[in-house]
């Protein structure tokens, strides 16, 4: 089976390979040309009985007449893009490229093509797609393929580059849709010439080597009363900057020992002869975990997908509030992010959203260890899960018997919406809730 598995990945390659040199050397009339020139080449063998030769030997020449032409663009360019920040899933990323002419002549008529690095995995990370398409697609289903390629970066179109005279520079509006979270890698861009019939395109490739940050996409959530209140937080004057009542000062009283030296009030000590100190009011604000459910068995799924997109809208609302925020989740190892006023912006969140991938090596119980450790700090729980099962229930039911308020969100497939038994929610069956794939943004407007 292994060695069957290779050879489809070779055969995958290959084609993938043809495929994308084809889309980017031919135009659309040239691909029209030559999927007429192998249809004619197919039907016409006898040439007593069918006429497919005679387009069969049009469609060659004027193929050859193409490439003939195509032959004569051999000059060099440069180029350089000016790209933004951050690009989100599914938005048009807009920027600029600068290309430069350092030949003696102008030249005109150019198409720019972008470049991304090679978006194809690796044999591993095919075979696991191919073993799951096989454990999840109905078997005897006419329509077996994904809806979307897991692997492809973005969507890219052509922009039209305006005549560039010599030795000077023109900048071309480009714009692409990202598809995937993650670093969007740009290996150069192609400009292109077509022939003079239009069929076939000569390029000159520019080695332009950068990335850029693709964030989650996110939904509009409405203004909601999370669950927690303002509570004591230990060594909140550093943790939560100007959050809540951090710096409230109270009283000036005399040194004890072990008082900070910061809090000494040196003209009171002047002024007395020993020793005074400042004392301040007791740190309380809101702070909330957002936790993020990264265990699948599945190398590539629209639901994980969806769950890192929801939590990244939450990240965002959370974020405009007077609250600091606690993502927890589980990948390699367990990782806690704390995000607020005073210490990192939601933009610094949705970056290490960006990089989540599910979690294949560890058990969910790991993330049930790293929540209940962290439940003390925090006064609310936001709970991203991919399923409602019998051990994601018991999570909840534990964080319930800590005292903790709890919003339960759980991502569910299209087309299906179960009632979800409310199991540890029961107290609070608003608190959970089934977001249907489709529907998610629909669903989270109805959040109060």
């Amino acid at each position: 089976m292994s060695l069957i598995f290779r050879i489809l990945y070779l055969f995958y390659r290959v084609l993938s390979g043809g495929r994308f040199w084809a889309l980017r050397r031919f135009t659309r009339p040239g691909l029209a040309v030559l999927g007429a020139f192998l249809l004619s080449g197919l039907m016409g063998f006898d040439t007593e009985s069918s006429v497919a030769y005679q387009a069969f030997t049009l469609t060659l020449g004027l193929l050859l007449v193409g490439f003939v032409g195509s032959l004569r663009f051999k000059l060099r360019f440069a180029a350089e893009r000016t790209l933004p920040r951050f690009g989100t899933v599914g938005q048009p990323l807009r920027y600029r490229v600068a290309i430069t002419n350092p030949n003696p002549h102008p030249q005109a008529g150019l198409t720019l093509l972008e470049n991304l690095a090679d978006p194809r995995p690796s044999f591993q990370e095919w075979k696991a797609l191919q073993l799951d398409d096989e454990k999840h697609l109905r078997p005897f289903s006419l329509v077996r393929r994904r809806r979307t390629n897991p692997f492809k970066p973005a969507l890219l179109k052509e922009a039209v580059v305006p005549p560039v005279p010599p030795h000077q520079t023109v900048t071309v509006p480009v714009e692409l849709v990202p598809l995937r979270r993650g670093l969007l890698r740009f290996a150069g861009v192609t400009l292109a010439r077509t022939d003079p019939l239009g069929l076939l395109r000569a390029t000159s490739r520019v080695s332009a080597p950068q990335t850029v940050l693709v964030l989650p996409k996110r939904y509009l959530i409405p203004p909601i009363a999370l669950p927690g209140a303002m509570k004591y937080q230990q060594g909140g004057v550093a943790l939560a900057s100007n959050v809540g009542q951090s710096d409230e000062f109270v009283a000036l009283r005399d040194y004890r020992r072990g008082d900070p030296i910061r809090h000494i009030h040196w003209r009171s000590w002047a002024r007395t002869g020993k020793p005074i100190v400042k004392e301040f009011e007791d740190e309380f604000f809101v702070r909330h975990a957002l936790v993020l459910d990264t265990f699948t068995d599945r190398p590539h799924t629209d639901q994980f997908e969806e769950a890192v997109s929801v939590a990244a809208s939450f990240a965002c609302t959370v974020l405009t509030q007077e609250s600091l925020l606690d993502l927890l989740f589980v990948g390699a190892q367990a990782y806690c992010f704390t995000a607020g006023r005073g210490l990192a912006h939601a933009d610094q969140m949705l970056e290490i959203l960006a990089s989540v991938r599910p979690c294949h090596e560890q058990p969910i119980s790991a993330l049930e260890e790293l929540v209940i450790n962290h439940a003390s700090t925090v006064s609310g729980c936001i709970c991203v899960l991919l399923a409602w099962d019998e051990a994601r229930q018991e999570l909840v039911r534990k964080l319930k018997g800590l005292g903790l308020p709890v919003l339960v969100l759980v991502i569910t497939p299209p087309g299906k919406a179960p009632t979800l038994e409310p199991g540890p929610m029961r107290d609070a069956p608003d608190r959970l809730r089934a977001l249907e794939m489709g529907r998610i943004e629909e669903q989270l407007a109805e959040l109060r």
